[in-house]
């Protein structure tokens, strides 16, 4: 096929891109839904012209060329139209007549990426597939105990706490001093973490929130799903229904004047304050929601003008140090809702986590601290900060629980521990792992969106445009055309399908521990690795 313009620097052949579209002419009869539903305009239908030799009639004459025109489907091989291989085009196809094919070398089109001198923006996760979390084993059971042949028979509750839980002694000086105690909260340790209404479709946001509720009001599991940056629905923030929800604030504020407004007519509290400092995707930078998806809906929530990207700064701008932010921050939550809601920061793995959580001992205020690793993100990051910059959560959660041991206040900050977790399907395992690592609680973002919507975004760079409002599926598009494919009733019946086999997968791996009555939070000479230098660094058990 010809270039259509004259060849560029950009100028790239089929070959040179990361998925090729396979077509099959005889089985094409050109409906054009494939083309209609690509989310990236990377196919169009063609005119192509055919050569034939036709055959000499006589001894004596010439063959002749013979031309004959045919529509057919044609791959663009402008970068900016790049297919991302999605399978939109297999998925709508009557006839099985088309499917995007992984090229078999290194794309060209990663050097390619900068036109316009701007630097690759994506969504999805790191690309590299690799997970610390899924080497660890299970190597202690008890053969004293039930060893836990069936997972159905073990009835312990699976929970943990949300907020500062002091010694009884420090409790009660406290409310002598202050009159009030740090409240807690009993949840299920699998949460779903920050993805705001904005960065998620209406459909993906409210299939969340009923499934949810459902698992909260007929199955009595205490799951709980935070907001994200970006404020909420206002008529959420005056349901009952709130109270199964983490309201998140960041450095952008962006939904917070809705939220404190409707303070008074708040039916239930929320079931914690989240102050966003750093999350796994982009260590160091704000969030990011671009132009694509303000639309008018989340202009108005979040009090900004339409079709405007919404980058938050790097850092909470009035306040410029975790002591600073601990007196006034999280004091000002809590003052706003009456003392009553826990108030705690989440920041980015990095090898500063130590310096917030020592500073966070040294404060009642401070319900919990949230770490979020290298491995997290399913937003607008730069393709440099997904793949180079961050920490690995397992050791960084390891590192933090350690330090709270060292001084004797092991489990009186909960530690929730985020980024990865599920990235190879084996979320319980890695839950599981997080824990006797340290962590009281996990949270999940990528894994429900894959799990509960059927996310096509994978670890090899597949799809991942969760970024630009074009998700083929609807998940985090704010384009009715997209989003309308997005059936809210089977994602809040897919969210708690995944909760349920979680929650069988779990209480198999920890029943044979002997811990049938509390999580096995830091129980670390329960888990092994074939890695010595892992084993060390974690400081568990090396076996091979």
């Amino acid at each position: 096929m010809q270039p259509e313009g004259p060849i560029a620097p950009f100028s790239l052949s089929i070959k040179d891109l990361p998925w090729q579209i396979a077509w099959d002419k005889d089985k094409c009869t050109l409906c054009g839904r494939c083309t209609a539903s690509c989310p990236v305009n990377a196919i169009e239908l063609g005119v192509f012209r055919k050569r034939q030799v036709a055959p000499a009639v006589g001894i004596l004459e010439a063959p002749e060329n013979q031309y004959t025109l045919y529509y057919g489907i044609r791959q663009k091989t402008d970068p900016a139209y790049a297919c991302v291989g999605c399978a939109m085009c297999n998925m709508v196809c009557p006839n099985d007549a088309i499917i995007p094919m992984h090229g078999d070398e290194i794309d060209k089109l990663r050097m390619h990426g900068d036109r316009g001198g701007q630097a690759r923006r994506r969504g999805g996760r790191r690309n590299d597939p690799g997970s610390l979390l899924d080497q660890i084993k299970f190597i202690r059971i008890s053969m004293l105990t039930d060893p836990a042949l069936d997972a159905g028979r073990h009835e312990f509750e699976l929970r943990t706490l949300l907020g500062r839980v002091l010694p009884p002694e420090q409790n009660l000086k406290f409310m002598a001093e202050n009159g009030w105690t740090p409240p807690v909260r009993e949840i299920y340790p699998l949460m779903i973490g920050g993805m705001s209404f904005g960065a998620l479709s209406p459909n993906m946001w409210e299939g969340l929130q009923m499934g949810v509720a459902y698992l909260n009001e007929e199955l009595g599991m205490p799951v709980r799903m935070c907001t994200g940056e970006g404020g909420c629905p206002p008529r959420l923030l005056r349901s009952r229904f709130l109270k199964y929800v983490i309201l998140q604030i960041a450095s952008g504020y962006f939904g917070w004047d809705e939220i404190i407004h409707a303070i008074p007519e708040m039916k239930e509290d929320p079931c914690a304050v989240e102050i966003k400092y750093g999350q796994g995707a982009k260590p160091g930078d704000g969030g990011l929601l671009m132009w694509y998806k303000v639309n008018k809906l989340i202009a108005a929530i979040r009090g900004v003008p339409e079709g405007v990207s919404l980058p938050s700064p790097p850092t909470h701008q009035t306040k410029y140090s975790i002591e600073e932010s601990v007196a006034k921050m999280i004091q000002s939550m809590y003052m706003a809702w009456g003392f009553r809601v826990p108030v705690y920061p989440k920041i980015s793995a990095t090898t500063t986590s130590l310096a917030v959580l020592n500073n966070l001992t040294r404060n009642p205020y401070a319900s919990a601290l949230a770490v979020d690793g290298e491995d997290g993100g399913t937003g607008a990051a730069y393709n440099v900060s997904m793949n180079h910059m961050g920490h690995p959560i397992a050791s960084n959660i390891r590192d933090c629980y350690l330090n709270l041991a060292k001084v004797g206040m092991q489990n009186e900050i909960p530690i929730i521990a985020g980024g990865g977790i599920g990235k190879t399907g084996n979320m319980a395992a890695n839950a599981a792992a997080l824990i006797m690592l340290g962590a009281s609680a996990v949270q999940i973002g990528k894994y429900i969106m894959q799990a509960a919507a059927g996310c096509l975004g994978s670890e090899t760079d597949r799809c991942n445009i969760c970024n630009i409002g074009l998700c083929p599926k609807g998940i985090t598009s704010q384009d009715p055309r997209l989003y309308r494919r997005l059936d809210v009733d089977q994602v809040a019946e897919r969210v708690v399908d995944v909760f349920l086999a979680f929650d069988t997968e779990l209480r198999k791996i920890l029943a044979p521990l002997g811990r049938s009555t509390s999580l096995p939070i830091g129980m670390s000479d329960a888990l092994g690795i074939a890695d010595k230098n892992a084993a060390e660094r974690l400081q568990i058990n090396y076996v091979v």
